[in-house]
């Protein structure tokens, strides 16, 4: 996957940040702050701000390239995938997991055969991951 080719399938101009923050999420699957994204950023780019980074990825989400997550009230993170699924973050060790949720793909599906346009959804869950629930 290439970020160049990304942004442009997005209908995204590409600059030099924007190239560098695709880069990052796509290298980086683990569910991103903004504030990753930066810190991990700034040793290359010093000349990118903290504010650069979040309009970046308010301008990735708003074209659909980049999903954002709010599972954690502490931080909101980004997700490089678009597909409709379902989060998981463990309470103890703040891991976050992705899953298939066939459930809700099927509610989706019977919300707009009613007719219904929807234009988000977050299927989030929250406990103890394996690991931490064995602990």
């Amino acid at each position: 996957m290439d970020a160049y080719e990304l942004l442009v399938q997005y209908q995204i101009k590409p600059s030099v940040q924007r190239l560098a923050v695709m880069k990052f999420l796509i290298k980086n699957r683990n569910y991103p702050t903004a504030e990753d994204i930066y810190t991990a950023l700034f040793p290359q780019i010093p000349t990118l701000s903290k504010t650069t980074v979040y309009n970046t990825l308010k301008l990735f989400v708003d074209h659909g390239a980049v999903r954002m997550i709010t599972i954690d009230e502490r931080s909101t993170r980004f997700d490089l995938s678009t597909h409709q699924c379902g989060y998981f973050l463990c309470k103890q060790c703040g891991a976050i997991f992705d899953f298939q949720n066939e459930a809700a793909s099927q509610d989706l599906a019977f919300l707009v055969g009613k007719g219904h346009q929807i234009a988000e959804t977050h299927y989030y869950y929250k406990g103890l991951c394996e690991k931490c629930a064995q602990a």
